[in-house]
């Protein structure tokens, strides 16, 4: 629809719409005339303008009672019109801006607001923000004359009021930006009013007389509650720091040509609200702005709105910029706002911070003063004293904020950081705050108490992530709080003078125990950095010398590896001797004896005060381990150089027994292969075995002051592959030598090397599978024809080594045997000649022997390993059986002992052994066990029976309970490898059909019928007989009366405690 020009059309258009308004003050009059007025172009309005928007007016100013809506749309009539023309009217313009506030007001106090809508409230202030809008310069600039100040004051109270106590978000935005508006500082996208500089005096000596109240109720909405959404917050703070920039600003306080101001006698009582901007007034208003920014700047940057943070900022870089000088007192915590932000989550955020400091650093240097560079150095000083009291008191997320701030002044310091570490007092007060910080929890017992296994985790063949541990600190919990002191290291490093901080450091490492493992943290990330890893920088340095990394890294690594920070205690000797002690006080248990009475518990004088002394010894070579592993990856290729000093004894921590350390050793290692150019560990090893091997050679012969070579070996075994075994072979027999020498002392780190090369070589040669080779002979059998004489000397061959006919004499004779001769002049088919053994089952005999005689020896413990280690070289020697039988029956009287009369934990693992055995040697030890074990295990197992039965829950976690289960679950495999005889599987049938009980354990019940599924393999119509004279289902009747009937015990009887299971057997045996 085309609108009307001629300002005489809109005229008779409008004026009967007026006339009745005028007359009739109705909402449906009030809309007709805003609907006429759509019809009317901007210019002719314009010409209209007092005449339209006098029976608007009217509506408002007509006394008594109006309904909310016919307000609300005269409001909207009022702000239609106001925005598509100019006010050129002062009065017009002082008339609606009183009539707007008081349709806000209550009628008695202009300055509260009046308890209308929101709706009404939000019409009533769009309109006060286009009257801002729409009035001239010349005409606006009036509402801010001293003789104004009483209604400006009323407007303003109204609009902060508006702005801090309402509960509707929007009418709250809109007051703060009719504020806004107000001041000259609209940001929205229509055109404003440029003031000249007089006029922005004017403007800055007006809000003078309410900067106070501006300044207090905005901080106040600043830091309230996040519930009232990240938009009023956002606004609020933008008018704070608007406000604080007009009237503060040093263009105005600092010029000398300022106006004369109105004197007290021409303005009478409003004369005592001018504030004249003196030098004393700007410093008193300097020093209360600080605490109210402190207010809000603590709260706001570190709002988890990002929009908030970017605010504060823009407040910190537009102060700076225009309030510099006026606001001295605020300058440290302006500057503490930005610098804290550097470091925010969002990019944004982080690129405003840097632009301002940037911004601010760069008029320092114009005006030629050292002024930013000395605040940033007193804040850094400052902050690093309250750093430790911070820390104990604060929260996480303030510690964060006081972390990032750090960061943030050696971020901007950037290489001025050198300077500000010469002065002795900066550097003292850093280091200490770091000591203090980053002091380390060490009262968990569970450190202490975590173990490693003999075979560390990994096999070396593919990458791994290094992994940091997970440190427990005493005053936080945050890993983001351990990141953000990482970075403060790694800045440290970054810009500061490398030698200097090295040595700082070194001596505090060297001081005291107490700083110790802080002062290796701090260096291990003064190299990281020093490198440029893992460092976020916003101004680069000159590149850092190699030299001067390889110095300081040979340094550390020297002191770190040197004997009394290296070899330190961290297993409590007296809790070994004393569990020790109880092993050896605890009444014998076995399979012949009972049980339940085994009591394995740690006493608790075993558990003494050194505990945080083990615990601090622990964390201290995990954090060394860390460093090392840090400055080999901070060296890279050059720390090949270094190589030879550092991977002896990172590979003695390997072997450590507690858990955090050889993780640690390991995890240093994988840094070793990223920096050297390693593909995986076993490489790492194999290229450096040459070396590696003489010193572990030469320090087994001086195991007095080299305790620790044989973790060396036995870490070398467990991350390498089958190239390492020809070069270690002299090593393995110097080791068996040692051993032969201290079966006392030393046995339980050399069983330690021999379980890890038995379980390399079980890696490295993985045979057949068990019972794969008499699978074989079983399809041969079937395929050849039997050949009886080969036959009858077998027999005769296992019956001699069943009675023990083969004595040592001959055992040795085969061993001592020659090699053999090359094919050419030897036929090595010849039953006289015996071919070369490869090396790895040469070792596996060697060990296996050894193994025999320290099966007696009285540590518990120590048997327990020889016991492992027995498994692994039977697993080895199965694919020799002529190497292993005649070794199996040298080691059976000791084994049989530990099966028959020793500790409960022993016989399981001697029953382990035993099955494992059974399923190479089974003829050999068919007569063996038939004599010697089962019946005893039957016993055993008929003993306890009842017990079980009848037991809680907690019987589960006994070592009675767990003996039973390891014997049941492995009997029915043995009996079938050994394919017993009737005999003994009626015996075993009769030990084990108590367990077929429901009142049994539910474990203990399916290990039994796992039992007698096996024997059901062997001679199913014994089994089906021996569980049907307990309990039969049915009756048989024959099916010929010349037949006689089958009776059976189970005949008859009603459902008891062995039903269920027995009727599932009998369903598998059909």
């Amino acid at each position: 629809m085309e609108q009307i020009s001629d300002p005489k059309v809109a005229f008779a258009l409008l004026r009967p719409a007026c006339v009745l308004l005028t007359k009739e003050q109705t909402v449906a009059n009030v809309e007709q005339l805003s609907a006429q007025l759509r019809c009317v172009d901007d210019c002719a309005l314009q010409q209209l303008q007092e005449y339209i928007i006098f029976p608007l007016r009217f509506v408002l100013r007509t006394p008594g009672p109006k309904r909310e809506n016919l307000i609300q749309a005269a409001l909207e009539g009022i702000g239609y019109v106001l925005a598509r023309t100019c006010v050129r009217s002062w009065d017009v313009l002082r008339e609606l801006f009183s009539e707007l506030c008081l349709c806000l007001c209550l009628p008695g106090d202009p300055g509260k607001p009046a308890p209308r809508s929101d709706e009404l409230k939000v019409s009533a202030l769009r309109g006060l923000d286009t009257l801002l809008h729409a009035a001239y310069g010349d005409i606006l600039f009036q509402l801010y004359a001293p003789a104004m100040l009483p209604g400006l004051g009323a407007a303003v109270s109204l609009l902060l009021a508006l702005g801090e106590q309402e509960g509707s978000r929007e009418v709250r935005t809109a007051a703060l930006k009719c504020l806004q508006a107000l001041l000259l500082r609209c940001d929205c996208p229509e055109d404003h009013v440029t003031a000249s500089r007089d006029e922005v005096r004017l403007l800055g000596g007006t809000f003078a007389s309410f900067l106070p109240g501006i300044t207090l109720a905005l901080s106040r909405v600043a830091a309230a509650d996040v519930r009232q959404g990240h938009a009023v917050t956002v606004r609020a703070i933008r008018v704070w720091y608007q406000t604080v920039g007009l009237v503060m600003a040093d263009e105005q306080l600092s010029d000398p040509e300022v106006g004369e101001e109105p004197t007290g006698e021409e303005l009478g009582r409003v004369g005592e609200l001018v504030v004249r901007r003196s030098p004393a007034w700007a410093k008193d208003t300097s020093g209360k702005l600080g605490v109210l920014l402190r207010k809000i700047v603590s709260c706001a940057s570190a709002h988890q709105h990002w929009k908030v943070r970017l605010e504060v900022a823009s407040l910190a870089d537009h102060l700076l910029s225009t309030c510099c000088k006026s606001l001295g007192d605020c300058l440290g915590p302006l500057l503490e706002a930005l610098v804290a932000m550097v470091s925010d989550e969002s990019p944004a955020v982080r690129d405003r911070c840097e632009a301002a400091l940037e911004s601010a650093a760069r008029r320092n240097r114009d005006d030629g003063g050292h002024a930013f560079e000395d605040v940033l150095s007193e804040n850094l000083h400052s902050l690093a004293t309250s750093l430790p009291r911070l820390m104990r008191t604060s929260d996480d997320r303030h510690k964060l904020s006081v972390l990032c701030a750090f960061s943030g002044y050696l971020r901007i310091l950037g290489p001025g950081v050198t300077a500000v570490l010469s002065s002795a007092a900066h550097l003292q007060r850093i280091s200490k705050a770091l000591m203090q910080v980053l002091e380390l929890d060490v009262t968990d017992v569970r450190i202490v108490e975590e173990r490693g296994s003999s075979n560390p985790v990994g096999d070396g063949t593919g990458p791994q992530e290094t992994r940091t541990q997970k440190k427990h600190f005493l005053y936080f919990t945050d890993e983001k709080i351990f990141s953000a002191l990482q970075q403060i290291c790694r800045l440290l490093g970054y810009y500061g003078d490398l030698y200097l901080l090295v040595d700082h450091f070194m001596d505090l490492y060297r001081e005291s125990s107490v700083y110790r493992k802080q002062a290796a943290l701090v260096l291990n990330e003064i190299v990281t950095g020093a490198a440029g890893l893992g460092v976020t920088v916003t101004q680069e340095r000159s590149p850092r010398s190699q030299d001067d990394l390889n110095a300081a890294a040979t340094s550390i690594i020297e002191e770190y590896i040197s004997h009394s920070n290296w070899h330190l205690t961290t297993v409590c000797e007296q809790s070994e001797k004393v569990e020790e002690g109880h092993f050896s006080r605890s009444r014998v248990l076995s399979i012949t004896n009972r049980a339940e009475r085994d009591c394995l518990q740690l006493p608790t004088e075993a558990k003494g005060s050194t505990i945080h002394q083990l615990n601090s010894n622990i964390w201290q070579l995990c954090i060394q381990l860390e460093g090392i592993g840090a400055m080999a990856l901070a060296l890279g290729a050059d720390f090949q150089l270094l190589l030879m000093t550092a991977l002896y004894p990172v590979l003695e921590k390997a072997g450590d027994e507690t858990l955090l350390v050889s993780q640690a050793a390991l995890s240093a290692m994988w840094d070793f292969c990223r920096a050297c150019g390693y593909g995986a560990l076993r490489e790492l090893i194999a290229c450096n075995s040459d070396y590696l091997l003489n010193d572990v050679s030469l320090n087994l012969r001086r195991l007095a002051l080299h305790p620790h070579a044989p973790r060396v070996l036995a870490v070398m075994f467990c991350h390498s592959d089958a190239g390492l075994l020809p070069l270690v072979h002299d090593v393995v027999q110097d080791v068996l030598a040692a051993l032969d020498q201290s079966y006392d002392e030393r046995a339980p780190v050399f069983c330690a090397v021999l379980h890890s090369l038995m379980n390399a070589i079980v890696r490295w040669f993985p045979g057949e599978p068990p019972g794969s080779a008499g699978a074989k002979r079983v399809g041969s059998n079937h395929e050849d024809p039997l050949d009886v004489r080969q036959f009858l000397l077998d027999y005769r061959r296992q019956k001699e080594l069943a009675e023990g006919i083969i004595g040592d004499e001959q055992d040795e004779d085969e061993t001592d045997a020659p090699p053999p001769a090359p094919e050419s002049d030897v036929d090595v088919t010849s039953p006289d000649v015996k071919a070369e053994l490869p090396s790895h089952i040469v070792i596996s005999k060697e060990v296996m022997e050894r193994c025999i005689h320290l099966l007696a020896h009285p540590s518990v413990r120590l048997r327990l390993k020889v016991l492992d280690v027995l498994e692994l070289c039977v697993l080895v020697l199965r694919a020799q059986e002529n190497e292993l039988l005649p070794m199996a029956h040298r080691c059976w009287p000791a084994l049989l002992q530990r099966l028959t009369n020793d500790d409960p934990l022993v016989v399981l693992r001697a029953f382990r052994v035993l099955c494992t055995l059974g399923e190479t040697c089974g003829d050999f030890l068919r007569r063996r066990v038939s004599k010697d074990v089962l019946p005893k295990l039957a016993s055993s197992l008929l003993k306890q029976a009842p017990i079980s039965a009848k037991a809680g829950p907690i019987y589960t976690h006994t070592l009675a309970y767990k003996l039973q289960l390891a014997v049941l679950e492995g009997l029915g495999a043995l009996c079938l490898r050994l394919d017993l005889a009737d005999t003994d599987l009626e015996s075993v049938s009769e030990a084990c059909l108590p367990y077929l009980s429901c009142r049994q354990p539910y474990k203990l019940q399916e290990a039994c019928l796992c039992v007698f599924q096996y024997m059901t393999q062997m001679d199913p119509d014994a089994m089906w007989f021996t569980l049907n004279e307990l309990y039969c289902p049915c009756s048989y009747e024959p099916p010929h009366p010349d037949l006689s009937t089958v009776h059976l015990a189970g005949m008859g009887r009603s459902r008891n405690e062995y039903t269920d299971n027995i009727l599932k057997l009998l369903e598998e045996i059909r």
